[in-house]
């Protein structure tokens, strides 16, 4: 990182997306720590009607606040920035999505390289053996169960409990839990990382019982149950039925789901699974119409429009968080309609629980990452940053007619 003076400004920008995003890339506790132990650093926050820690929670921790963040060096944010608020040649890290070439971002990028602003994605932070490092995964899996579970509810009548984003915490989420008895009920959750980590925290939370794929496929329970299935037990190789993780990153095209016996034997699907494009969707549209095709609620957490969940069409809202599809029309509908499948396909999923999520992501921001940041240079920071110097970097070259394609398209 290279500055004008000894002294490193970092500013915590205002989350300017909307929806507007409640979460901070560090506590105030974390700043004041930062600053009890980088005497080379400062930090400077811009103020936030809407950021789960209030302004006077940073300025009691004598974080200073400030409208105008030109004079720092490093702007951290969450979500995607607007363009317009986008400051020419500064260094930003936040999440931009634009990693898998989304529509929605193009103009952000464009704008990004025009501007000499160097873009740092906390999604592309990876240790040595290529684990993401950063990501709100847990979070995103709590909030997803506990919202599967609640639409699950409503839509049958047979239990209900409050939204997540009413909690003033997790703790508080935990309290909630106390008491609630569920009715019998078959889960299965798709993953084996941070999201289904927070998934199996809600199903310990609840006491809902594990059992084995192949027990779950064949028994009825008189009591609420799960399995889990991991991309080994999703995903065959087709010639000779193995399952190789980097083979099936490389060539996806090569492999074929299993997952379909499982939607005659499941009532609700919280899927956690990671999906790019060649990967084979869990389940085709023919599939979804049969008359076996016993699952009610798809909690897509993941949340990729058409991708691993064919009848994922498109984001919902924390305000507004299920939508219906009918199976045959494959339209959008109002939820708890006979002929539809109810979809939780919400995308700040953590934004729920926006204390906690923020807390942990800091944490780890300032474990594994912040050191690496304040360097000359830094492996970990060039291998995930995406644009420099007005172009993109040589990583993510592969999208340079992604980016060019909206230029002409103009």
């Amino acid at each position: 990182m290279q500055v004008t003076d000894s002294t490193i400004h970092i500013g915590l920008i205002r989350e300017e997306k909307i929806p507007h995003d409640n979460r901070a890339a560090f506590t105030p506790q974390q700043c004041q720590w930062i600053l009890q132990n980088y005497p080379n650093v400062q930090i400077t926050v811009q103020p936030s009607p809407h950021r789960c820690f209030t302004d006077s929670e940073y300025t009691q921790a004598g974080i200073p606040l400030a409208e105008n963040l030109s004079h720092c060096h490093i702007l951290l944010g969450i979500k995607e920035v607007p363009k317009e608020k986008l400051l020419s040649g500064k260094t930003y890290l936040f999440f931009s999505h634009t990693k898998k070439q989304q529509s929605n971002n193009q103009a952000m990028l464009q704008h990004i390289i025009d501007q000499h602003i160097t873009l740092v994605d906390y999604e592309c932070l990876v240790h040595e053996d290529g684990q993401r490092i950063l990501g709100f995964g847990f979070f995103a899996g709590v909030v997803g169960a506990h919202n599967g579970l609640l639409a699950y509810g409503k839509r049958t009548g047979l239990f209900t409990y409050r939204p997540v984003h009413t909690c003033h915490d997790l703790q508080e989420l935990i309290k909630h839990y106390f008491g609630i008895k569920l009715p019998p009920l078959k889960i299965v959750i798709t993953g084996s990382g941070r999201v289904a980590a927070g998934i199996l925290e809600v199903m310990g939370m609840l006491g809902i019982k594990y059992i084995t794929p192949e027990e779950f496929l064949i028994n009825s329970y008189a009591y609420p149950v799960y399995t889990q299935l991991k991309a080994g037990e999703l995903y065959l190789r087709r010639s000779d039925k193995t399952y190789s993780r980097d083979d099936f990153h490389t060539s996806p095209e090569n492999y074929e789901c299993r997952f379909l016996p499982y939607v005659t034997a499941s009532d609700i699907l919280m899927n956690g699974i990671y999906w790019e494009e060649g990967i084979a969707p869990l389940f085709s549209w023919n599939d979804l119409a049969k008359d076996n095709f016993r699952i009610q609620v798809i909690a897509d957490i993941t949340d990729d429009t058409n991708g691993s969940i064919p009848c994922n069409l498109g984001d919902s809202t924390i305000a507004d968080p299920v939508y219906g599809v009918d199976r045959i029309s494959r339209e959008r509908t109002a939820p708890g309609l006979s002929r539809s499948i109810d979809m939780m396909c919400v995308s700040n999923l953590p934004n729920e629980l926006p204390r906690d999520a923020s807390q942990y992501f800091g944490d780890q921001l300032m474990k594994y990452v912040f050191e690496e940041l304040l360097q000359p240079y830094s492996t970990i920071i060039e291998n995930a940053t995406i644009a420099k110097n007005g172009q993109l970097t040589e990583r993510f070259a592969y999208l340079e007619g992604y980016v060019r394609d909206r230029v002409s398209g103009q």
